[in-house]
């Protein structure tokens, strides 16, 4: 294995109680860092990830003239070290509640800067609508949604989820962090492999079988019997006050997961009822923008959130 990417801004761990659970959350710097000003800048990890995803760009943040923050990466409910609900499956509305409680649980009253990748992306949209008043600055990094979904698909998804209730869900093992970060590296091929490595023991950890587990609850692997409703997703954006960020990836193919149901222009077209979106495109980048191009998106998160 690559020798592990010496971390510039080094993590502090923190465990706070959110809605029952043990919450853990990478932080870098602290509360005597917050103003008006320079608001907490909360990052939000996207499906099968962690807090800790976000170093690389943290590290680039730093180097930003001026850009002194106190910056909070959460695992979300049954990822990383926060604890799992025990459910047999993950709700959406679960997300919002989480950071809502979050905020409270670390005393944040002033507006925030927020910023979501993939699914997180997809939370902090719903969320900087419905609790506006919470937020300065929304970034969203590749949140897409979901295609939209008809009445007709509703029996089906039932039955769905019925049927994988009754199945248990595993996730795959490895016998070394080595191999973790060969999956890192196969998963993502723009991936750095020093990267992969410091990536690898935060995505995973040595369990009494001696094997190395994902950091992830499998039960995120079943399909949700609650249907993806644009228009009620739309409805939130709309309600959106703080000026937005896009940005995604030139190599991103959002095919790959929807096939031809939903498309990049579609995609765009529901962006839209959100007032004042500034949007940029990062190369050589795909999904994980944040490991492909820190300093890319470091620049853009900069200029955009204020130095």
């Amino acid at each position: 294995m690559s020798t592990p990417y010496l971390a510039r801004r080094a993590p502090a761990s923190l465990f706070v109680p959110v809605r029952g659970l043990r919450y853990h959350a990478h932080t870098w710097g602290d509360a005597t860092q917050a103003s008006a000003g320079r608001p907490p800048l909360l990052l939000l990890h996207g499906w099968m990830d962690v807090g800790a995803s976000f170093q690389f760009v943290v590290d680039a943040l730093a180097q930003a003239d001026g850009f002194e923050r106190w910056v909070i990466a959460p695992d979300w409910r049954g990822f990383g070290l926060t604890e799992a609900p025990h459910a047999d499956s993950y709700w959406f509305p679960d997300y919002l509640g989480d950071i809502d409680a979050l905020l409270d649980a670390l005393g944040i009253a002033v507006p925030i800067d927020l910023v979501g990748h993939s699914m997180g992306g997809n939370v902090a949209m719903s969320y900087a609508g419905v609790r506006p008043q919470r937020i300065r600055r929304l970034v969203n990094l590749e949140g897409f949604g979901m295609p939209a979904s008809k009445p007709e698909h509703a029996p089906r998804r039932l039955t769905q989820w019925l049927d994988e209730l009754k199945t248990p869900q595993t996730l795959r093992t490895y016998s070394s962090l080595e191999e973790v970060a060969e999956r890192l590296l196969k998963n993502n091929p723009l991936l750095a492999p020093d990267k992969a490595a410091w990536l690898a023991p935060h995505w995973s950890r040595l369990a009494a079988d001696g094997c190395w587990h994902i950091l992830g609850d499998p039960a995120h692997k079943r399909a949700n019997p609650v249907l993806y409703q644009v228009d009620e997703v739309l409805a939130t954006w709309r309600l959106i006050t703080a000026p937005l960020l896009w940005v995604e990836g030139d190599r991103t193919d959002i095919t790959q997961w929807w096939g031809t149901r939903y498309s990049k222009e579609e995609f765009h077209e529901r962006l839209s009822v959100v007032a004042g979106v500034e949007r940029h495109v990062l190369a050589p980048c795909g999904h994980m923008l944040h490991h492909d191009q820190p300093q890319a998106l470091a620049d853009r998160l900069a200029a955009f959130l204020g130095a």
